[in-house]
């Protein structure tokens, strides 16, 4: 993307993209890629933030993110020319997901901390209504202190952690996020 992005995103034409024909990753093809820059470009075109494609679908009361992730994923997938195969690559909780990149990524938009790790730059989600993203690290810290019982690493154990953790700061339960992967990866639970 010639070290621009954004600006690729919003200008590139079909033929730009003959520079990503033999790239993959894992299960990522040329055709997920394909799509993704269609949509890309398709949105970006008619918003200047990624924001809107996920607020747009939350509500002040809701209490967390799971309409804003549901409607994401509708939007994402809006496009009449959507690959199916495409769909595995992005999360949603009517899979029971545990959406767990998404997850992060918002709480990096949507929070914002002294250090710099969340850059707070999204208004129009709440960091209240934030899930705690939930990787191997942070299950097995949460299984050891007792915030996490639910057997399956789903969406519904997303939202029972976050429940749990919430009892302590119901206007920010992702700030124990960092915590609970740390004790994870240092192996202290």
């Amino acid at each position: 993307m010639d070290g621009a992005p954004h600006q690729f995103i919003l200008e590139h034409r079909p033929e730009d993209r003959a520079r990503f024909a033999n790239w993959k990753h894992r299960t990522f093809t040329h055709v997920d890629t394909d799509y993704f820059l269609d949509f890309l470009q398709w949105y970006y075109q008619r918003h200047l933030s990624l924001e809107d494609a996920f607020a747009r679908h939350l509500r002040p009361e809701d209490q967390t993110i799971e309409p804003a992730l549901l409607g994401f994923h509708h939007l994402f997938f809006s496009l009449p020319d959507a690959p199916l195969r495409t769909r595995k690559h992005v999360a949603t909780p009517a899979r029971k997901s545990r959406c767990k990149r998404l997850c992060m990524f918002l709480r990096w938009m949507v929070r914002q901390d002294a250090n710099g790790v969340d850059f707070g730059d999204w208004k129009r989600i709440r960091p209240a209504q934030l899930c705690l993203p939930l990787d191997v690290h942070v299950e097995r810290v949460a299984r050891k202190l007792k915030l996490l019982r639910r057997k399956q690493n789903d969406w519904q154990a997303v939202l029972e952690l976050t429940a749990a953790v919430r009892r302590f700061d119901a206007e920010d339960p992702c700030k124990y996020d960092f915590a609970l992967f740390g004790m994870g990866v240092e192996g202290l639970a």
